[in-house]
């Protein structure tokens, strides 16, 4: 009996000495990797001329569309006492350009379309230069737009022998559109750099 009272006090003894275990952690959830800074994003804004060519080329085209509203007016607003029998009112889109067409000379029918597209191509390569305003093509016609439909209005009330015809403004808003495209989009890009456009949150 002694010895079993002995043996169990050695068992507890040796029980009780033993170094509790360590916890192991029960989250499963790995650290989260360190955070990559966000590469910086490139600049595609066109960056312009620098400042003294840009004052020069707006110099240079304020200068140009002055002379281009000179030449402008005299070939618009000049009396023409001759042509009173021959000028009529035009309030229909596509009269006078079928009339155009129509004539047995094709030289005169390119002089008329021809000539009013080449006076609205100096809007389009001009305007997107001496105002940033009007670099977008949808404001370079609504101006050219504007303006022609003024001409041709104090054509009709004003000028002797000039009447008012709408196919004159849609074919200067059309030359407009091609001196755009072709010549004013590029350099009002060159003078006037794009405002770069703000990041949404999130």
């Amino acid at each position: 009996m002694a010895e079993r009272l002995r043996h169990a006090t050695r068992t507890r003894r040796r029980t009780t000495n033993r170094p509790a275990p360590t916890e192991r952690p029960t989250s499963t959830k790995r650290p989260s990797p360190a955070k990559r800074p966000a590469p910086a994003s490139r600049d595609l804004t066109p960056h312009p001329l620098p400042l003294p060519l840009r004052i020069l080329a707006m110099l240079l085209a304020f200068v140009a569309m002055v002379a281009f509203a000179a030449v402008l007016a005299r070939l618009t607003l000049e009396p023409s006492p001759a042509s009173v029998s021959l000028t009529h009112s035009n309030l229909h889109p596509g009269r006078s350009l079928r009339a155009y067409a129509e004539q047995p000379g094709l030289r005169d029918a390119v002089k008329q379309i021809g000539g009013n597209v080449l006076l609205g191509v100096p809007f389009g390569v001009l305007l997107p230069v001496l105002s940033p305003g009007t670099r977008h093509l949808l404001r370079v016609l609504l101006v050219t737009a504007l303006v022609m439909l003024a001409v041709e209005l104090v054509q009709g009330a004003l000028i002797t022998g000039r009447a008012f015809d709408i196919d004159d403004v849609i074919l200067n808003t059309t030359g407009a559109l091609i001196g755009h495209l072709l010549l004013g989009r590029r350099m009002g890009r060159a003078v006037h750099a794009r405002r770069p456009r703000p990041k949404r949150a999130g």
